[in-house]
C-alpha cells in the first residue's frame, strides 16, 4: 500500500509540474520564481567553418577550458555526440555572467561558434514536497 501511495505522490509531482511548466499563467500564479544555479551553454561550430579551422585553435580553447574548470566556472563538459561542438554546465548565476564566461574563450573570439545559453536551477516540482500537507 506505500508503494502505491509513493507512486501516486511521483506521479501527482510530475505531472503538476509539467502542468506548471506548460501554462504560464499557472507557472506564475502557484509557483516562485526558480532559482538559477548554473547555466548550460550548447556550443555548435557554425556553418561553413572547416574542421581544420576549429582544430588551429583547439591547443588555446583546450588550455583555457582547464583553466575555468579548475577555477571553478565549468562544473562538467560533455562533447556533442554529432560532433559539431560542446556542451557546458557553468557555475554561473545568470545568463549574462555565462556569456561573460565563454565569450573570452578563443573559438568565441575568432566567431567559429555559436553559443545557446539556458539558465538552470533545481527541479521545480521538488518545492511541493516541502509544502505542508
Amino acid at each position: 500500500m506505500k508503494a502505491i501511495r509513493n507512486v501516486i505522490l511521483a506521479l501527482t509531482l510530475t505531472l503538476t509540474g509539467i502542468t506548471s511548466m506548460t501554462d504560464p499563467s499557472l507557472a506564475q500564479a502557484q509557483v516562485p520564481s526558480p532559482t538559477t544555479t548554473g547555466v548550460m551553454v550548447i556550443l555548435t561550430v557554425k556553418a561553413g567553418v572547416t574542421r581544420e579551422q576549429v582544430m588551429a585553435v583547439m591547443p588555446d580553447e583546450i588550455r583555457q577550458t582547464v583553466q575555468l574548470y579548475l577555477s571553478g566556472k565549468v562544473r562538467e563538459w560533455y562533447s556533442r555526440s554529432d560532433g559539431r561542438g560542446a556542451v557546458f554546465l557553468l557555475d554561473a548565476k545568470d545568463v549574462a555572467e555565462g556569456h561573460a564566461i565563454m565569450d573570452g574563450l578563443p573559438l568565441a573570439r575568432q566567431d567559429l561558434i555559436d553559443h545557446e545559453y539556458i539558465a538552470v536551477g533545481p527541479l521545480m516540482p521538488l518545492r511541493l514536497l516541502m509544502a505542508k500537507p
